[in-house]
């Protein structure tokens, strides 16, 4: 984990647990938040190995019906099922998700401060599931170890819906999906985001079913602000609004690192996500109302990537790229250049 990496979670731990102490600016904490979490979730996402699986043009496409299925679905429940039923059945299904997001997130400080032994696969704990003889699940101690803040937050949640507990699972969700979900090409890209763009403009603007859901919905798929007001002690902003244009910039950055360039489309990706963002609290502050972040965030993140493109002529390259294997491979290539340079500069050394 590089050192700016280590500095970006450790602010994020300390901010996210700053209000418990201070009065924290809620519209501050928002975009502090959501920029730091897309900032270390595009950074886990640079890995050596490529992506098994990478999002096609279908699949960008038939998203934002899926998501409206899914979300209708919610609201119809909730209007005609008892709440507490279909809260009960969610918290058990986060309750099991949490675990394992949160544990994922957490392993790669738990795996730097445990013997190697406790890494290795060859070491690993075998566990057979009741009932499922054929299927075997294996676990590194490194990961069991993982595992126990990330029940004891999950159980924390469960018993007593903290805010803490509930944004720590958020956190780890967000994170996790950044880092995961992998995108074909810009292209791909820019036709998931202008599908959800449309998507979250229709279900906020001309539909009650978003808010109520949102009201409704007892589960960490949002991040909760304590704003010290009575009248409205909390502010929330939705997953989505952190993971789709997080996986955006991820790629930007993918796209540099297969250059070898200095995140330059990163900082342009990024930089645009956060402007997004303050437009967002601004527009909200000024007509105090719910507003769909995406109608001002996707602008500017592929606002902000296209001019970078057109102004130095980059079009094509960006409009070309369509997997992340030729960029792990790129970065592979690269280490094991460095690697070889390296050892010959040794060898030379005690040769003289």
């Amino acid at each position: 984990m590089a050192l700016v990496e280590r500095l970006a979670s450790a602010a994020l731990i300390g901010l996210t647990v700053a209000p418990l102490v201070v009065k924290v600016n809620p519209n501050f904490n928002v975009v502090a938040t959501a920029c730091l979490t897309v900032y270390i979730g595009c950074h886990r996402s640079v890995k050596p190995a490529p992506p098994s699986e990478t999002m096609s043009k279908e699949h960008a496409m038939r998203f934002p019906f899926i998501g409206s299925a899914v979300l209708l679905s919610l609201f119809l429940l909730f209007k005609f099922l008892p709440k507490d039923l279909i809260n009960t059945v969610l918290t058990v299904y986060f309750f099991v998700l949490g675990v394992l997001a949160l544990s994922a997130t957490i392993l790669p400080w738990i795996e730097n401060s445990l013997p190697h032994s406790w890494n290795d696969t060859e070491h690993a704990i075998s566990l057979h599931l009741p009932y499922f003889k054929s299927v075997e699940v294996e676990f590194t101690k490194a990961q069991v170890v993982a595992g126990i803040p990330g029940t004891f937050f999950c159980v924390w949640y469960v018993l007593k819906k903290h805010w803490l507990a509930n944004n720590t699972l958020g956190l780890a969700f967000s994170i996790q999906g950044i880092e995961m979900l992998s995108l074909g090409s810009f292209k791909i890209g820019a036709i998931l985001l202008a599908g959800l763009f449309i998507y979250d403009i229709f279900w906020v603007f001309f539909t009650p079913v978003m808010v109520s859901v949102a009201k409704s919905f007892d589960a960490p798929i949002k991040l909760i602000f304590p704003t010290g007001d009575l009248t409205r002690p909390f502010s929330m902003l939705g997953l989505g609004d952190i993971v789709i244009p997080g996986i955006f910039v991820a790629l930007a950055l993918r796209f540099d690192v297969s250059r070898g360039n200095v995140k330059r489309y990163f900082h342009s990706a990024f930089a645009g996500y956060t402007a997004g963002l303050v437009v967002t609290i601004i527009v909200m502050n000024w007509f105090q109302a719910a507003q769909p972040a995406l109608l001002y965030i996707v602008p500017g993140v592929v606002g902000f990537v296209a001019v970078h493109c057109i102004i130095n002529g980059e079009v094509k390259p960006a409009k070309n790229l369509h997997k992340t294997t030729s960029w792990s491979k790129h970065r592979v290539t690269r280490r094991r250049t460095e690697a070889k340079k390296s050892e010959s500069l040794h060898c030379h050394q005690r040769c003289v």
